[in-house]
């Protein structure tokens, strides 16, 4: 088996059509053809089911996915490796993260990666904190910033950033800002909520924090973006429950302090493979983080974040 054959089978399965991934690699799409079969009969199994339209993975093939990213990151791994003890960190920095994630400026610290590792290619994505882990794992991301979901594996370890309390936003005249007074979960049994994705790290933290208070919720307005949330709750369409440094973003909705959740925190982690594979430029990534976490003024606050 080699290299090129798994990294052929893994841009066919991520574009799903042979043309476009072949265009994408550079090769013809017979030879990118000839690559796969190959492949295939070294499996004796098939690893796509082939329309005119597109191409989509079997069962084998989805088995074989997940194992050859984890092939080709250990590879470009051990390149970047031996690029880094020669004195020059080259390669791409693979980073994912939920919007506003506590605990880590994300702008400002690619900003100062890419002033001290300028041969370094940075590539961002924006996802919930459940598949994040899912690509770190996979080895498509090198870490991400995100929302604890999980205990460390095999496959995945965690950094803690940061944990905070989970803070209720409503709209000044709503009855809860008049009281002015914490809130329990069962306070808002009866409301309106404005709430994100189930995938999101706040959403996760309030599900956890309603299901052990016994208080059944239903999310009415759901969003994939901070400012949708704080528009419809400024609107006074709903009252939001969201990570305590949210209530920056916003100074003229109220906010007032939950109670009666347990242990239930909003826990933000930089998710990251086993340290044998994790890649140079993600190192160096976390000794920045940590370094500027240390000095005063760093890239950790509680007060206002911008976030990415």
């Amino acid at each position: 088996m080699e290299l090129r054959h798994l990294q052929h089978f893994v841009a066919v399965a991520e574009d799903q059509h042979f043309t476009r991934a072949a265009e994408r690699l550079l090769v013809s799409q017979s030879g990118l053809s000839a690559s796969i079969r190959a492949l295939e009969r070294e499996l004796q199994t098939p690893l796509f089911v082939r329309t005119t339209r597109r191409v989509t993975l079997t069962e084998a093939g989805r088995a074989l996915l997940g194992e050859a990213e984890r092939i080709l990151a250990q590879v470009r791994s051990a390149h970047e490796a031996v690029a880094a003890v020669q004195g020059v960190l080259r390669g791409t920095l693979a980073l994912g993260t939920e919007q506003c994630i506590a605990g880590v400026h994300v702008a400002e610290l690619l900003a100062a990666f890419r002033h001290r590792h300028p041969d370094v290619e940075i590539r961002l994505r924006q996802a919930g904190s459940g598949e994040l882990a899912e690509e770190v794992a996979a080895g498509r991301l090198d870490l991400a910033f995100a929302y604890r979901t999980q205990a460390d594996t095999d496959q995945l370890r965690s950094v803690a950033l940061t944990a905070e309390p989970m803070t209720v936003l409503c709209h000044p005249t709503h009855r809860l800002a008049r009281d002015g007074a914490a809130v329990t979960p069962e306070d808002l049994g009866g409301e309106v909520f404005v709430d994100f994705h189930p995938d999101w790290g706040p959403r996760r933290t309030t599900d956890t924090a309603f299901a052990a208070a016994g208080v059944r919720r239903t999310v009415a307005l759901e969003v994939n973006d901070v400012h949708s949330l704080l528009d419809l709750v400024d609107e006074n369409l709903g009252v939001a429950v969201v990570p305590r440094h949210f209530r920056h973003k916003r100074d003229r909705l109220t906010a007032l302090p939950v109670k009666g959740t347990g242990e239930t925190v909003y826990e933000t982690v930089a998710l990251l493979p086993p340290p044998q594979a994790t890649s140079p430029a993600a190192r160096a990534l976390m000794t920045l983080l940590e370094t500027s976490r240390l000095e005063t003024g760093g890239l950790e606050t509680d007060g206002p974040q911008q976030g990415v």
